[in-house]
């Protein structure tokens, strides 16, 4: 990263990459087997999202591994993923918080509930997927405005922390417009003051998907399977560099050219600016 003339933060910058996380090195590196597993367990849960660690696990010893998989491990990494089996569940089986985090999680009430969603930049939500690469993963959290299936804003990251997820909102709140609702799930990363302050302090009303609400979500996890059957599990990024320039290079195709069924064969960005007549 030395460079005689750009500074850190710039080259960071440039490169669309968070700072908080430039300096970070994993405390235990996975093995190529398991980064091997986790490109499996998450085409299979594109696949079938309502596949929990036990199904996959058989799955994954279906498919003739030289070494016999067992449960304990599928847990451990896809809680390392950042993914489960998508099925209504008892809100006093589960924790949305993670150890490292912000201790204060506020949860907020669903508010798209029988709600008519007819334009845009009414409603933006945002989500975090896990991004594969031949030596590691990343994380990827996207804000998409809810009417249009625009991506407003992206950042990547190398862990589960908050930070990334601040940059992400404040790149999408620097654009003219703001949404009248914000819509996410309970993840820990939504539900410390650093972020949802942000939306507070504009007047902007806060949602979150409740517990056995599974398919709340549903717009953005499109965008996640597009985005990964259309170019992360073709291209295999080497690094996080040659990551970077391919998501960018595929969320610019999502916005201006890729056509929708259901927006009526428009791209996302002709029906998000169609709306609201905004200059581009």
């Amino acid at each position: 990263m030395k460079h005689p003339q750009l500074s850190i933060s710039r080259q960071c910058q440039l490169l669309n990459l968070c700072r908080g996380t430039l300096y970070y090195h994993p405390q235990t590196t996975e093995s190529e087997y398991n980064l091997e597993l986790m490109k499996l367990i998450d085409q299979k849960w594109m696949e079938c999202p309502f596949y929990g660690s036990r199904r996959i696990t058989e799955w994954l010893n279906r498919q003739k591994h030289p070494v016999n998989v067992n449960r304990k491990r599928i847990c451990r990494l896809m809680n390392l993923m950042g993914i489960e089996a998508i099925y209504p569940k008892n809100k006093r089986l589960s924790s949305s918080g993670r150890s490292g985090q912000e201790s204060v999680q506020v949860k907020f009430p669903y508010l798209l509930r029988n709600l008519s969603i007819n334009r845009a930049n009414y409603v933006w939500s945002a989500d975090i997927t896990y991004i594969p690469m031949k030596k590691g993963f990343l994380y990827l959290v996207a804000i998409i405005d809810w009417y249009s299936r625009y991506v407003l804003s992206w950042e990547v990251s190398l862990t589960l922390e908050k930070y990334f997820c601040v940059t992400a909102l404040e790149k999408a709140l620097s654009s003219p417009t703001q949404p009248k609702i914000f819509n996410t799930d309970q993840g820990v990363q939504f539900t410390t003051p650093s972020f949802f302050k942000i939306l507070l302090d504009r007047g902007i009303a806060v949602s979150m998907d409740g517990r056995g609400r599974v398919f709340d979500n549903i717009f953005i996890e499109r965008l996640w399977r597009s985005l990964k059957y259309e170019e992360v599990y073709l291209k295999e990024y080497s690094n996080v560099k040659e990551a970077i320039a391919g998501l960018d290079r595929y969320l610019t195709f999502y916005n201006t050219e890729r056509l929708h069924q259901a927006l009526g064969y428009r791209s996302p960005l002709e029906v998000h600016y169609e709306k609201e007549g905004i200059s581009r």
